[in-house]
């Protein structure tokens, strides 16, 4: 299982927490130091079945300052893939990826559904 997170995010700290409490073995990757490549993303966006938008980090200051929330409406999938493959300040997180499972983001009954099927 890869968590790809960054460090100083509070819902990263408590995903991680919630990890390690559940016994979860995974390989943390610093989601800014090693930002997901263009190749990922595309495999990860198929596998998830969720729409593009929610991979993007809407509440960070980045987004906000490159105006994202009304270029993407505009913007091709390749185009938005591309952008989001730039800068891991972009995407939401964390990011869980074990084979066929995608999670974007830290909601615990959902992720707690979705381990416990995976097990």
């Amino acid at each position: 299982m890869l968590f790809l997170c960054y460090p100083k995010c509070s819902t990263c700290q408590k995903a991680k927490k919630w990890l390690d409490e559940h016994k979860i073995k995974y390989t943390e990757r610093h989601i800014v130091e090693t930002n997901p490549t263009y190749e990922e993303l595309k495999e990860w966006y198929g596998k998830s079945g969720l729409l593009l938008k929610r991979f993007f980090n809407t509440s960070g200051l980045l987004y906000k300052e490159m105006q994202l929330k009304d270029k993407l409406p505009t913007m091709s999938e390749e185009e938005q893939l591309q952008l989001l493959s730039t800068n891991g300040m972009l995407v939401k997180r964390p990011l869980v990826v074990d084979g066929d499972t995608v999670l974007v983001g830290f909601k615990e009954a959902e992720w707690s559904e979705i381990m416990k099927s995976a097990k």
